[in-house]
């Protein structure tokens, strides 16, 4: 697979045959437009209110629960929060066929984080202010939007609030939806709405493998027990021979060791140590070739730990547990969602590029089902901080972004 990153734009006439501008001139959709722009300071005040219920992975229900109440006040069908706590609404369209259009409730932080919102000239900041809280007040946005112009569908919208989307949630909410859930089959389009930009059209899934190594040994006394082996020291081998790895640039193949544990005291031989590891590629088989190669740094760096205490008669042990595992893919710049998407951005006034990235669009498109990942407009920066911020000027451009590629994919389909 090819590696892409560029504004590249698939020219005026492969848009134009695609795309009909007279759907910016139907009275409905120029009032759903207009809708979202005179909105604007009611889905930035939404935005914050999502921003301040408090959400890192696995302890969404707080601000499941309030989706929920959203979706069922903007008069949704069939709300409900399935197995795994995705929260799920439906607008029922004249055909069964279901586009969806989801933003993560999960953001990147522990249990106990301050997510209280503050200002600082121009900017809102706050965990979560933009990844992901602006995508589910633009969702809320567009159902707005639809309702206040009466606008009909062929599609039916299945709007999604989902969980797992952040570090080891491991896209568990999409996987569901797209693998387990009764009506996986009736799903035929997906928009993931994440980031901020509305000229960034995410058409490519990285590809991201984590593991978890534990390493375990008898422990000891630091003096009384000095010669044993160390599972600590053991973990800086192996992390010194990862750090040495070779990862091609083109196409972009990363790693990362992201946090380290283990130990009881300074005085004391560690028992256990385990540290947590990264890998990231957008063409599959470099992410197996980088795999590999971590598997070879961990065994030499633990075979090399025993043998220097080899005198001691003990001996560590270790295990990887594969934690997370988001497939690679990519949906063609010629599927009528992207074209959609790429007109809908020019239409807002952007120059749209494709990009990849690791989103909730992975799943499907790792099973061939069309699938981008779109800003929800305004500008934001440090995601994954305490330092995270969002500006929101012009924000409405985001949501108008989306809502233009659901209506023209939507209008150009028998």
């Amino acid at each position: 697979m090819k590696y892409f990153r560029s504004l590249a734009y698939l020219g005026a006439f492969a848009v134009a045959a695609f795309a009909d501008d007279s759907l910016l001139t139907r009275r409905e959709v120029s009032q759903a437009l207009r809708w979202l722009e005179t909105s604007h300071e009611k889905t930035v005040a939404s935005q914050i209110r999502i921003t301040e219920i408090s959400s890192p992975t696995f302890h969404e229900g707080d601000k499941a629960n309030y989706m929920a109440g959203e979706f069922r006040r903007l008069g949704l069908a069939d709300v409900s929060i399935d197995k795994v706590g995705n929260v799920l609404g439906w607008r029922k369209g004249s055909s069964d066929d279901t586009f969806v259009i989801a933003a993560h409730t999960d953001i990147s932080f522990a249990v106990g984080v301050d997510t209280k919102v503050r200002r600082e000239g121009d900017r809102l900041l706050a965990p979560g202010i933009g990844d992901d809280s602006r995508g589910l007040a633009a969702q809320l946005a567009i159902i707005e939007a639809l309702n206040d112009a009466n606008i009909t569908t062929r599609h039916t919208v299945l709007f999604v609030a989902n969980v797992g989307e952040e570090g080891l949630g491991d896209l568990n909410g999409v996987r569901y939806l797209f693998n387990e859930s009764a009506f996986k089959s009736r799903l035929k389009a997906f928009i993931s709405i994440d980031g901020s930009d509305p000229s960034r059209i995410v058409t490519g899934g990285t590809g991201v493998k984590r593991y978890r190594v534990t390493l375990k040994g008898p422990g000891g006394h630091s003096y009384g027990n000095f010669g044993r082996p160390s599972p600590i020291h053991a973990a800086a081998r192996a992390i010194d021979r990862i750090a040495d790895m070779e990862a091609p640039l083109k196409p972009k193949t990363t790693f990362n060791v992201g946090r380290i544990e283990g130990g009881t005291a300074v005085n004391a031989i560690a028992e256990e140590c385990a540290f947590e590891v990264d890998l990231r590629s957008v063409d599959p088989g470099n992410l197996d070739r980088i795999e590999a190669k971590l598997f070879e740094a961990v065994r030499l760096g633990v075979g090399d730990e025993n043998k220097a205490r080899a005198a001691s008669k003990a001996t560590l042990t270790f295990d990887m547990k594969l934690v997370s595992n988001r497939p690679a893919g990519e949906t063609p710049h010629s599927s009528p969602l992207v074209l959609s998407a790429q007109w809908a951005s020019t239409a807002t006034g952007h120059k749209p590029g494709f990009d990849f990235s690791s989103t909730d669009s992975n799943i499907p498109i790792s099973l061939g089902i069309p699938a981008v990942t779109m800003g929800g407009g305004g500008s934001s920066g440090n995601a994954h901080s305490l330092a995270e911020w969002y500006s929101p000027a012009q924000a409405w451009k985001g949501p108008q972004t989306v809502l233009l590629t659901l209506l023209d994919f939507d209008s150009r389909r028998p």
